[in-house]
């Protein structure tokens, strides 16, 4: 008996992306930092905040790449020479990646007391009903 995947489903022609991109969030590095929060703000909206105190405008790379939106930061040393009796606030690099449907776009990003919004749209799919013609075979 052979097993099905997702890709090689037969009523699933063409989804094979999608299992690649399944297999692809579920190994990338889950470390939990930053914390974030995913809601949905209309029926066609979304806003993810992610929690960034310390980080500056500057400090912070928002792209989208292959319908992935990638959110950097990395924090610069100012320079000044500081003696820490206790360092519990992290200050490191991260990286935290977000699978954007085809539909959905990025319409613009805001920071409000150390908390980076990002705010997304997803269109309405346009329904197109084609119809194919039937050509018919010529014998030889």
């Amino acid at each position: 008996m052979t097993k099905l995947t997702l890709g090689t489903h037969p009523f699933l022609l063409g989804f094979e992306q999608l299992e690649r991109l399944v297999e692809h969030t579920a190994k990338t590095g889950n470390e939990g930092y930053p914390p974030y929060n995913i809601e949905q703000t209309s029926t066609d909206s979304y806003r993810i905040t992610l929690a960034v105190a310390g980080f500056r405008d500057d400090d912070l790379g928002i792209t989208v790449e292959d319908r992935q939106l990638v959110v950097r930061g990395r924090q610069h040393d100012d320079g000044t020479e500081r003696v820490f009796l206790h360092r519990g606030i992290a200050a490191r690099q991260f990286q935290r990646s977000f699978v954007l449907a085809d539909s959905v776009e990025v319409t613009g990003a805001s920071m409000d007391h150390g908390l980076l919004h990002i705010d997304l749209r997803r269109s309405a799919p346009e329904t197109v009903v084609r119809r194919i013609e039937i050509s018919k075979e010529t014998e030889s």
